[in-house]
């Protein structure tokens, strides 16, 4: 097939045969009038047929124009509906996010109330899924996932980044024999995520001991499990500190080595790009940013305290 005139080309011809003039539309699509005179000379040799009649200080529409005018303004026109259409949101009074169900529990659910006040008019769902939504109807409007943030053909922006701490129950460690051995025995509960093996690896290099994932007993495809098997108290586990910083502050869980590694993979709000229009998703990456900066700063704060007892 053939291929046609250029858009811009086409856009170039419709502006100047709207305005009538090479000058304003040039200054209405922010390019120079030379360069509108030569996108109208390109399509005209296209064609084989005279667009314009050039007069001193105008241009007019030959018969040839005027009807390629009509037909170019009406495909624009499409084009314009076309693209309202999938900004459009027919539901905009209705927030739906899907997360996975560890953040869901862990840090969204406890925050959603703080969320519904600032847009008391929205009524917000949020579906559970460990695997990306696809965004190919319209039961969805965002997913906040944990990732690279490479997602083909979606919008991502990044949340937080996320630190794995190593963490067990209060109970399982006696401070006054030597905390190096205690955790060196302790069962290692480990999640399936494609991550994991490394983070363990960097971490035992960080603490100087051996802690071999190889050996775990206990394996999980959700934190939220983790969480659950750490707080009965039945071993050692490497967690997001986002999801777990108030069982910390809290003293329901301690960290009892003071190194963390850095996690390969961090939170993201995910969105085909139009819906990053939406006001209503405006709003909650607001909102998402505010709250993780309280995130942020519950690090910065433990950071700071485990570094402190340390140097003690």
């Amino acid at each position: 097939m053939a291929q046609g005139p250029s858009l811009k080309a086409l856009q170039a011809f419709r502006v100047a045969g709207e305005t009538q003039s090479f000058k304003q539309a040039a200054e209405r699509l922010f390019v120079s009038q030379a360069a509108i005179s030569q996108q109208i000379k390109t399509l005209e040799a296209y064609l084989g047929v005279r667009l314009f009649h050039r007069r001193t200080r105008e241009v007019a529409l030959t018969p040839e124009g005027q009807q390629l005018y009509l037909a170019v303004q009406q495909g624009f026109d499409q084009i314009d509906r076309g693209v309202r259409v999938l900004m459009s949101d027919s539901h905009p009074s209705r927030l739906n996010i899907s997360t996975t169900p560890s953040f869901a529990s862990r840090w969204l659910v406890p925050r959603l109330g703080t969320l519904q006040a600032l847009s008391p008019e929205l009524t917000i769902n949020v579906s559970l899924s460990q695997s990306l939504v696809t965004f190919d109807d319209s039961s969805v409007d965002v997913a906040i996932r944990f990732g690279t943030g490479q997602y083909p053909e979606l919008e991502s922006v990044k949340l937080f980044d996320e630190v794995l701490v190593p963490v067990c129950h209060p109970s399982l460690l006696n401070r006054s024999a030597s905390v190096s051995a205690q955790v060196s025995a302790m069962p290692l509960l480990m999640d399936e995520a494609p991550d994991m093996l490394t983070a363990w690896a960097r971490l035992s290099d960080a603490a100087g001991l051996n802690l071999d994932p190889a050996s775990s007993k206990f394996t999980v495809t959700d934190a939220n499990m983790l969480v659950e098997a750490v707080l009965a108290g039945q071993g050692l586990s490497l967690l997001p500190f986002g999801l777990i910083h108030p069982l910390i502050e809290r003293q329901q869980l301690v960290c009892p080595l003071p190194v963390w590694v850095k996690s390969t993979f961090d939170y993201y709000l995910v969105a085909p790009a139009a819906s990053f229009k939406r006001q209503k998703v405006k709003m909650l990456n607001s909102f998402l940013q505010t709250a993780f900066e309280e995130t942020q700063a519950r690090w910065n704060a433990f950071e700071r305290d485990v570094a402190g007892r340390s140097r003690g």
